[in-house]
């Protein structure tokens, strides 16, 4: 049940007094679903090395959308603030796992300054060698929680792959992925299309001039190979949205093909998010969808030219969350609520700026992140994209300020309508192979996403004076406004997810 608030202070010492009722409520009673026996119209359990081993523009349009409607400002909380109780942690050492990407940034900066310490946790944050062994070691419980790909928590629910209840109160950041294609295919890309051969040519840039190079390859017996990081990955639905967009099929997903390779005229593979730039400069594939440092990197080795990110895909985009079982959640409310007051602050800190727009917290946050313990990769390199900069060639640095969003536009909100995209493109692509009703996705949505939990974390955060009742979406029903901000230019509207998934020309339909 979603929590609203439209009069902070004349709701919030009633709502404090009965907090230590309330509190256990925000979690769910039922036991989680660790079984490996998924929903027979979800498609057959992949094993670790079927679901692959994924480890470690220009500037944004004046007419950006505005913030979905919220609630008035509130009279005065300060006799709300003293009268709240503190939360009684049931758990305070914790260990959070992590793959090597920029946007694990909240969980790091959360720990490095000291809002985890603020909350009275203790937080040990170690790194995964890939996608599948972390979400194994959350569900274990070696692991309390994870920074965790936005689509992991949805299937593990629905049982494609991994069989778990895993659910999210956080969004860990908007955008931060890009396409990059190598030398060779860049060329071709170019050779097709003569508006390409600039230093600085326009963006977005299409898969259209990549089709001729897909056919060519297709005449000889071949089918070019990209790479993704993980089959429920943003990365792999937003290379299959560009593909798909300019007429290129990227396959289908089926109970025997798991692989998602059926129909294919590009074959998408698992490619550690690390281990890209290498993969690419040895020619087992032409190009790859990964979040940063990885694109940037390919830019410093000379070996690949960024084509596209996904905020041209789809603008402001949920990229990762912050994801625990639910049985996890369950025994631990308190302790939830205090580790989502800690990543709020993070987020915030993350994308606090100066009066003239200017990021003013990225440059440290750069430093940290490129710590072997942490990102690993060069200073430079982390802080091109971090710090509102993309290189797409070395001849042409572009500010993108919004290429990486921790808090602002209610980034961090867990919006059911997030995790319905997600829905249509499991379907789409054959992942979920029956036909869902549109309550089915809400009602799946609503499994996963938990604002409820994120609204009682602001709540506090606000009555302590460390964010503005600006800064959350008090009345929100958990839905963004329809949005045609996709690189085809059609319209989603979560409330229509059929309609959505319909409105594609490749790929299922219901």
């Amino acid at each position: 049940m979603l929590i609203s608030y439209p009069r902070v202070t004349s709701r919030l010492l009633v709502l404090t007094c009965l907090g230590v009722l309330l509190l256990p409520a925000i979690g769910c009673s039922e036991k989680e679903d660790t079984t490996s026996t998924p929903d027979p119209s979800m498609g057959t359990e992949a094993s670790v090395e079927d679901m692959g081993a994924a480890t470690p523009s220009d500037p944004p349009p004046a007419d950006m959308p505005s913030d979905p409607p919220r609630a008035d400002p509130p009279a005065d909380t300060s006799a709300a603030t003293k009268a709240m109780a503190p939360l009684q942690l049931e758990k305070d050492a914790l260990k959070f796992g992590f793959i090597k990407l920029t946007d694990c940034a909240p969980i790091v900066i959360a720990k490095e300054k000291g809002f985890f310490e603020a909350e009275g946790l203790q937080v040990e944050v170690i790194a995964q060698p890939n996608w599948k062994q972390l979400l194994d070691n959350v569900i274990t419980g070696e692991l309390d929680g994870a920074h965790m790909l936005s689509g992991q928590p949805i299937a593990a629910t629905i049982g494609f792959g991994t069989k778990a209840h895993i659910v999210t109160a956080y969004t860990l950041d908007l955008n931060g992925n890009g396409i990059t294609v190598s030398n060779a295919v860049w060329e071709k890309m170019v050779s097709n299309d003569p508006a390409l051969d600039s230093p600085t040519p326009r963006h977005p840039i299409t898969a259209d001039s990549l089709k001729p190079v897909v056919q060519e390859k297709l005449d000889a017996g071949e089918k070019l190979k990209m790479g993704m990081v993980f089959p429920t990955s943003t990365h792999n639905y937003e290379i299959r949205y560009w593909l798909a967009s300019a007429g290129i099929h990227p396959g289908m997903y089926t109970s025997e093909d798991i692989k998602g390779f059926t129909e294919a005229q590009v074959e998408l593979s698992v490619t550690p998010p690390p281990q890209m730039p290498s993969t690419l400069e040895s020619g087992n594939i032409s190009g790859y969808c990964v979040g940063e440092p990885w694109n940037q990197k390919a830019v410093t080795m000379g070996i690949g030219v960024p084509v596209t990110t996904n905020y041209d895909i789809w603008k402001n985009n949920p990229e990762k969350v912050f994801g625990v079982t639910k049985e996890w959640a369950d025994a631990n409310p308190n302790t939830h609520i205090a580790v989502v007051k800690a990543l709020i602050r993070a987020g915030k800190w993350l994308d606090e700026t100066d009066a003239s727009g200017t990021l003013i917290n990225r440059v440290e946050a750069c430093r940290l992140l490129s710590q072997p313990n942490y990102v690993g990769a060069d200073f430079d390199i982390i802080k091109n994209s971090m710090t509102g900069y993309f290189y797409f060639q070395k001849s042409d640095k572009r500010e993108m300020p919004d290429f990486n969003v921790f808090f602002k536009y209610y980034g961090s909100y867990p919006w059911y309508s997030d995790g319905i995209w997600f829905l249509t493109q499991m379907r789409r692509w054959g992942q979920i192979t029956e036909p869902k009703s549109a309550e089915w996705y809400a009602e799946t949505a609503k499994k996963v996403y938990k604002p409820a939990i994120y609204l009682e974390a602001a709540k506090r955060l606000l009555a302590e004076g460390h964010i503005a009742e600006a800064d959350v979406p008090w009345e929100s029903d958990g839905y963004r406004p329809p949005t045609k901000d996709f690189i085809d230019g059609l319209e989603y509207d979560a409330h229509k997810p059929i309609e959505y998934l319909n409105s594609h020309t490749i790929g299922n339909k219901d």
